[in-house]
């Protein structure tokens, strides 16, 4: 069976560039909207043009070296913002405006003290003007997460009309949970007249931890494009992170659903961003993080060392590592122990082994981890007479 296609819409350089302290200058910038590009990303969001003469000259650059993808530059629903997107994005080979406004009560109420006819004509207005200046038109209903079904469908249904080939359905507080996310896509699947004739997009943050899952539970309900950042960079707790969907989707054959990424250069990837950026990447971060394919409980070494699949579910290769990592600390059995020493040229035998590894647990408690250079140390200290074959 064929898979349907996910389109990667990627705003590291717009909503990941709002992360406090890590601004980005345009050489940078270009870089990274390089490297997207070669990544397979079919969407790279580059920036919010009038927010800045920087950030517009930025969108501009990158308009002039992105070969594949299509740039995108967000706006509000006001003309001024889209005049100066579509004028960021003249160069553009495929050009996509991303305008909108918040469609929430909360939104509505408090935001721009407004009523619901008043912002679906606003947003129609919005659409109707970016019409004018590019073909496609991604749509954004900010909050839709907290915006009531019936409503939101009917400002799809009325943005559709006016011309928005997109739809991005944002969980903007990072607030749904995903069965009640994956539902409201359903919903807008079933209920917005038009809508074949636009793609649903997700933009779901991760303040609840739930960016992923809410973001793969759109998918699996009709959306066609995941708007994530490299390392799940982003406003507050950040956005759902590209590298994991696209893994997941990848390692879920069954749900016939895959991405044009080129997943062997992930790992670069989140490396190049993280050291743009200045933002750490936790080791513990799923497919990219130091630790994602690193094994210190001695039970897991032995099966990962007699068979990587019996802890991991992702070839390290697959997504650009070079191989998983043996963690040798006081934690460690003695399979990892010979493993490693064998790595560094002693081909210990069962007894030998027996008497190192005594050794071993006496420096593993003193230090955190044992380094390969301090397995030379061990076997001298364990008394066992070996000669290094490396």
């Amino acid at each position: 069976m064929s898979k349907d296609k996910v389109q990667i819409f990627d705003t590291t350089l717009r909503d990941g560039e709002q992360v406090p302290g890590c601004k980005l200058d345009t050489e940078q910038k270009l870089i990274i909207a390089e490297r997207l590009d070669l990544l397979g990303v079919d969407v790279i969001e580059a920036g919010f043009p009038i927010s800045s003469p920087g950030d517009f000259n930025s969108v501009q650059e990158i308009t002039k070296i992105v070969k594949n993808a299509t740039v995108c530059g967000l706006t509000r629903a006001v003309k001024k913002d889209i005049e100066v997107a579509a004028e960021s994005l003249k160069y553009a080979v495929k050009p996509r405006i991303h305008t909108g406004i918040g469609t929430s009560e909360s939104h509505i109420k408090f935001k721009f003290n407004s009523n619901k006819d008043a912002i679906i004509e606003r947003a129609v207005d919005a659409v109707s003007y970016a019409k004018t200046f590019v073909e496609d038109v991604e749509f954004y209903a900010e909050d839709a997460g907290r915006t009531d079904n019936e409503f939101l469908a009917r400002v799809c249904e009325a943005v559709v009309k006016a011309g928005a080939t997109v739809l991005n359905i944002p969980d903007t507080t990072g607030y749904c949970l995903p069965e009640e996310y994956g539902a409201k896509i359903k919903y807008l699947k079933e209920n917005v007249k038009g809508i074949d004739k636009a793609i649903l997009s997700c933009h779901c943050h991760n303040d609840l931890g739930l960016a992923t899952a809410n973001s793969i539970a759109g998918v699996i309900n009709g959306a066609r494009q995941i708007e994530c950042t490299i390392n799940g960079i982003g406003e507050r707790a950040g956005n759902t992170a590209l590298e994991e969907v696209v893994m997941i989707l990848r390692q879920h054959p069954s749900l016939n659903l895959d991405t044009n990424i080129n997943s062997k250069l992930l790992y670069d990837t989140s490396q190049m961003v993280s050291q743009k950026m200045g933002v750490y990447v936790q080791p513990n971060k799923a497919i990219v993080g130091a630790n994602a394919f690193a094994h210190s409980s001695g039970i897991h070494q032995d099966g990962v060392i007699k068979n990587r699949e019996t802890y991991e579910i992702i070839d390290p290769a697959d997504v650009g590592v070079n191989e998983s990592s043996i963690v040798l600390t006081a934690r460690s059995g003695r399979a990892a122990l010979a493993y490693r020493a064998k790595n560094v040229g002693y081909e210990l035998t069962k007894t030998q082994l027996d008497v190192v590894y005594q050794e071993f647990l006496k420096f593993a408690d003193k230090q955190k981890e044992i380094m390969d250079e301090d397995i030379h140390d061990i076997i001298v200290a364990s008394g066992i007479k070996i000669e290094s074959v490396a």
